[in-house]
C-alpha cells in the first residue's frame, strides 16, 4: 500500500498487483501520487517478507526485509540489485534452516518518527507475518487505523 503524509494527516492506499512483482511499478506508482509530505509503499509480498519504499529525487530509498527472499522472488533481487548487494548464494532446498536478514535502508522511516533500532526490533520478529510487522510500523508512525482499514479491504 502507498503511504503520504501531509502535514499530520495520513492517507493510506491500496497499490495495483503491478507493484507487488515489479520494483520499477511500485516506484512509478508512488511518485504519480505527488505530495509535498512523505510518500512510501509498503509492501507484503506473498507473506513472505516486506518492502519499505520511500521514492526520492535522487533515487529511492528501501528496505528489504529478508535477502533470502532473493533467491525466490524477482522483485526481491531486484531491491538486491538497486543497493548494490548480491542475491545470496543458498541452495532453495536450505532456505528454511537459513536465518533470515534484512538489506537496506534501517533509516528510511526515521525523520517520521521510527528509528533504525526500533525498525530493526520490528524485522527481527521472525514469528510474525510480514502484515503484522507491517502493522507495527504503522502503529509507531500514527496511521494503524487507516492502515487497518486498507488492510481490511484488500483481497487475500
Amino acid at each position: 500500500m502507498a503511504v503520504v503524509r501531509e502535514e499530520a494527516t495520513w492517507k493510506v492506499t491500496p497499490l495495483t498487483q503491478d507493484a507487488l512483482t515489479s520494483l520499477a511499478a511500485a516506484e512509478r506508482e508512488l511518485r504519480e501520487l505527488r505530495s509535498s509530505g512523505a510518500v512510501f509503499g509498503l509492501l507484503d509480498i506473498d507473506d513472505e517478507f516486506f518492502i519499505v519504499l520511500r521514492p526520492a529525487p535522487t533515487g529511492s530509498r528501501m528496505l528489504l526485509s529478508d535477502a533470502t527472499a532473493a533467491i525466490d522472488y524477482d522483485i526481491a533481487a531486484e531491491v538486491l540489485e538497486k543497493l548494490n548487494v548480491d542475491v545470496p548464494d543458498i541452495d532453495p532446498d536450505e532456505l528454511d534452516d537459513i536465518e533470515p536478514w534484512e538489506e537496506g535502508d534501517l533509516g528510511v522511516l526515521a525523520d517520521l518518527g521510527l528509528p533504525e533500532p526500533v525498525l530493526s526490533v520490528i524485522i527481527a520478529e521472525t514469528d510474525l507475518y510480514p502484515d503484522e510487522q507491517l502493522g507495527m510500523i504503522a502503529q509507531r508512525l500514527g496511521f494503524a487505523n487507516e492502515f487497518s482499514a486498507v488492510l481490511d479491504k484488500l483481497p487475500r
